[in-house]
């Protein structure tokens, strides 16, 4: 009887998991399948590197979508590192005892706040706080540098544009690395960090000699994961962005990506424009893939170590 029920227990399992599997394999073939026709009709590198998106000629290229969706992801990574680190330093290292799970369990629930409340928020408080104070601020002082300064210019009024995309982006993916990072902290060892005090080392030392690089690879698959949580951002997104498809001038004017495009304009289209919506989509997909197997593989080895 215990042989039988082993038995099915271990079938189940295994259909389980193949219905994951199976699953993926239908998502990517099935954009496949629909991307074909604008893969046939523009190419893929002439699709992933040209610019013109024209529903009237009906010519789509997914370059500027593309280049949105980099620009935001960087943007907002270059924030939140550096905060969510530091939170996790923090909550590990600094905190008082008391006060160490009511702070890890708040920034925990910032994951669980629902993308279209940030893009709310984003919209109608954070963008007009940084059109009024941050945004003259970045203008003034790098604006007037040679070669990139145009980059940093004040182009369109309002505070729906990349800046405010990557700002919101940041706050939402901070959770992310900071949980991650804070976990592969506490892994580190009691006695290599009590061996540094022992010979000497400061708390600032052991932290940045002996906790962060015993932790990297776990805090670099929290950020790999958090750049997934980025590129595949579509609601908080579409509300700040503006969803423009003209030539990007500067990171305050409003732009496009690959969720916002899908977000805004999946449900009017038809044909090829359509399908290139697929391919964007199949394009996202196969990206988001790709950095989630190398978080996997990166948190793997931390845990291992």
């Amino acid at each position: 009887m215990d042989r039988a029920l082993n038995q099915t227990y271990k079938v189940v399992t295994l259909l389980s998991a193949l219905v994951i599997i199976a699953v993926i394999v239908g998502i990517f073939a099935t954009l496949l399948y629909q991307s074909f026709p604008a893969i046939k009709a523009f190419g893929i590198f002439d699709f992933i590197f040209g610019t013109e998106w024209n529903p009237s000629t009906e010519v789509y290229n997914g370059g500027r979508p593309l280049l949105g969706t980099i620009i935001t992801t960087i943007l907002a990574l270059s924030i939140a590192i550096p905060i969510a680190i530091g939170i996790a330093i923090f909550i590990t290292e600094l905190c008082p005892a008391i006060l160490r799970q009511p702070v890890g369990t708040a920034i925990e629930l910032l994951a669980a706040i629902p993308s279209i409340i940030y893009g709310m928020w984003g919209l109608f408080v954070f963008a007009p706080i940084l059109e009024r104070t941050i945004q003259p601020a970045i203008a003034f002082i790098f604006g007037s540098l040679p070669v990139i300064g145009s980059f940093f210019q004040v182009s369109y009024g309002g505070g729906a544009n990349i800046f405010t995309t990557a700002m919101v982006l940041a706050v939402m993916v901070i959770p992310f690395i900071a949980s991650i990072t804070r976990d592969t902290f506490m892994q580190v060892p009691a006695v290599l960090k009590e061996s540094a005090y022992g010979i000497g080392a400061t708390k600032w030392e052991v932290i940045k000699d002996v906790v962060i690089p015993y932790s990297k690879a776990g805090t670099a698959g929290g950020i790999i994961i958090a750049t997934g949580r980025a590129l595949g951002e579509t609601m908080a997104v579409a509300y700040v962005i503006d969803n423009r498809h003209g030539a990007l001038e500067s990171i305050f004017s409003p732009f496009t990506t690959i969720t916002s495009v899908l977000a805004n304009e999946f449900n009017e289209a038809s044909g090829i424009h359509l399908s290139s919506l697929f391919f964007l989509a199949l394009i996202l997909f196969v990206a988001n893939l790709l950095i989630l197997s190398a978080a996997k593989y990166m948190l793997r080895g931390s845990i291992a170590k």
